[in-house]
């Protein structure tokens, strides 16, 4: 399994922008499609954006499409979410996950795809 941490989230104004991060613990976390997951008060987790091995081939929820922007640099092992334009409904948990995958242009948006997950981070919008 991988060890993910993620960190950025943060209390922001409704209208602001945060920047996610999700740094992975393996030697090279090209060998994984990552996602991004959330988690609001009461409600059951929910897909937010995920993105191939390579980074060609992203997909988003339609509540976070042309808002939030999934990106990643395997230099680096770390997986970005950069959240434009927030909302008070995107209050949440953000939550990283990773899936060893063979195929390179493959994402996955089904929570029970991923095989190993972060301990999330706190991301409140204000009114």
């Amino acid at each position: 399994q991988v060890q993910l941490v993620e960190s950025g989230g943060e209390l922001v104004q409704a209208g602001g922008s945060l920047r996610l991060s999700c740094a992975a613990s393996v030697r090279t976390v090209s060998g994984h499609a990552m996602g991004w997951f959330r988690q609001a008060p009461g409600k059951e987790r929910e897909f937010v954006a995920a993105i191939s091995r390579r980074g060609e081939d992203t997909y988003y929820a339609d509540s976070v499409r042309g808002r939030f922007n999934i990106s990643r640099d395997n230099g680096k092992n770390t997986v970005y979410l950069q959240m434009n334009s927030l909302k008070p409904e995107d209050t949440a948990v953000y939550y990283c996950a990773a899936k060893s995958t063979y195929y390179s242009t493959t994402y996955y948006f089904r929570s029970y795809e991923y095989d190993s997950w972060g301990q999330g981070t706190q991301v409140t919008v204000s009114s």
